[in-house]
């Protein structure tokens, strides 16, 4: 059972309590008025730290509860829960042994021709489930280690969008910075992320053009008491790496974007990335987050001292059938740098692609 729960709602409609078992995803507290940042804000905001991991039928879910103070343009956020098993484990009955809660205030900003959003956030995550951390230090520090996970993250973000003549353009800042425990190591970390826009007044194809640039924290020597590496917490990685074999730990992402929508039911997407890691005594993560109790949930490729992982170009393309039907399809070609080519010599290159249908009742 993915969600079941009982909500609550104050008489003036402002205030709202549900418990139980639900989805959560950060950054989908409130949805703007203004069209290119409920955009921005669905694909560049929403999933970075908590999500539900939406591409495995599994999913993930949080049992607990959360309270919402909703006002016209200022929301309060309060999430106290416990994630349950689920993403590439098929029985997503179960709990882990994880404490998460999160606090979160998000204010709407209205102008004469922009509008704007900000987001501030804490997040505190408590792991005490004994398995491998998956971090740069040897095997035999790390099974040794045995401590809790206590880290607290707290940052946010700010978005605006400028109505001009020439056409409508966009900023966002996002960052975030960590501490805490990572087991017998003090976890000192952060990340953060720039975009720009532009969409012109062009009416058939309706161009929306961006660039940015993400940094993820990494941990340039292992054998110190600190840990320095970026924790993502428990994202959805394919929204941000829709070829995902990286997420954003140890990791440095310049990427450029252009976005057609020939069609009100029509959205075509191709962009570049270019990838490489943010300490090259650190290593190459992938995953999103603990899933079950055994396995920590984030695996690590050695680096071999290098920072460059590849070069993305994909493509793809959505069709909304109806309000409850969509198709897609997606492609990608990755070309080997040399962390890749060192693990993999015989392959430089790597290909994912899929088709899609979702139906929502």
């Amino acid at each position: 059972m993915k969600q079941g729960f009982l909500r609550l709602k104050g008489s003036d409609g402002a205030n709202t309590l549900r418990f139980g078992r639900f989805e959560y995803m950060d950054g989908t507290e409130v949805a703007p008025k203004d069209g290119t940042l409920a955009a921005l804000k669905r694909d560049r905001v929403a999933h970075r730290l908590i999500g539900n991991f939406g591409f495995s039928h599994a999913g993930r879910s949080l049992d607990g509860l959360q309270y919402v103070h909703n006002r016209p343009s200022t929301n309060v956020s309060v999430v106290v829960a416990k994630p349950t098993r689920g993403v590439f484990q098929v029985d997503g009955w179960g709990e882990l042994d994880i404490g998460l809660a999160s606090v979160t205030l998000t204010r709407q900003l209205a102008f004469a021709k922009s509008a704007g959003e900000f987001r501030v956030f804490g997040i505190q995550y408590h792991d005490w489930r004994d398995v491998l951390k998956t971090d740069n230090r040897l095997q035999a520090a790390r099974s040794a280690d045995k401590g809790n996970l206590r880290i607290v993250t707290a940052g946010g973000h700010y978005m605006h969008a400028f109505k001009s003549s020439a056409g409508t353009f966009d900023v966002l800042f996002w960052g975030v910075l960590q501490g805490g425990r990572w087991g017998a190591l003090e976890h000192r970390a952060g990340a953060a992320d720039v975009e720009i826009g532009y969409q012109p007044n062009e009416r058939v194809l309706k161009p929306w053009i961006r660039a940015g640039y993400t940094y993820g924290s990494g941990d340039g020597n292992p054998n110190d008491n600190r840990h320095n590496t970026f924790f993502q917490i428990l994202p959805t990685p394919r929204i941000y790496a829709r070829m995902p074999f990286y997420n954003m730990m140890n990791n440095e992402d310049a990427f450029g974007e252009l976005t057609l929508r020939p069609h009100s039911k029509v959205t075509v997407r191709s962009a570049v990335h270019m990838l490489r890691l943010a300490e090259r005594n650190d290593l190459w993560y992938l995953g999103g987050g603990a899933f079950q109790p055994w396995t920590f949930g984030y695996v690590g490729r050695p680096s071999n001292g290098d920072r460059s992982l590849a070069t993305v170009f994909d493509v793809g393309a959505e069709v909304q059938v109806n309000t409850n039907v969509a198709i897609g399809a997606y492609f990608a070609d990755a070309e080997s740098k040399s962390v890749t080519a060192r693990i993999y010599p015989n392959d430089e290159r790597a290909r994912f692609g899929y088709v899609e249908l979702r139906i929502r009742r």
